[in-house]
């Protein structure tokens, strides 16, 4: 590959793992990538949700419901914990998520994942023509 098809093709990439993306990718992008780079079945999932705004709305969920349950306070305590533990000044962001993250994945509580899995189903079945 060429300098200019290789910075192409690593933007694709880039662009297909990017959070903040456009929901809508563009043409030209998808007409230089193979088929393995079609979008997959949650990436169109996703998308949907973006254009029609529910994402937002479902994040707003996640939120407070997170709040009302006291995960939000109990991650708060572990990061105050760890900080703790290793001395303020010996501790970074990016050691702070790595720890912290798998112990907040884990105790996100199952109501709150029951729900936020209803509301996209519920989604996927009214969009569904």
């Amino acid at each position: 590959m060429r300098g200019a098809e290789k910075k192409r093709r690593r933007c694709v990439v880039c662009w297909r793992y990017s959070v903040n993306r456009s929901p809508v990718p563009d043409e030209d992008v998808t007409d230089a990538s193979s088929e393995k780079d079609q979008l997959t079945l949650g990436e169109i999932i996703n998308i949907k949700l973006v254009e029609s705004g529910e994402k937002d709305n479902l994040m707003e969920l996640v939120r407070y419901r997170l709040v009302e349950s006291g995960w939000k306070d109990e991650m708060r305590v572990a990061c105050r914990e760890h900080v703790k533990k290793k001395g303020r000044k010996d501790v970074t962001v990016d050691e702070l998520i790595r720890v912290i993250t798998p112990k907040g994945r884990a105790s996100v509580p199952d109501a709150v994942k029951q729900e936020l899995l209803n509301r996209i189903q519920n989604f996927i079945g009214s969009s569904a023509p």
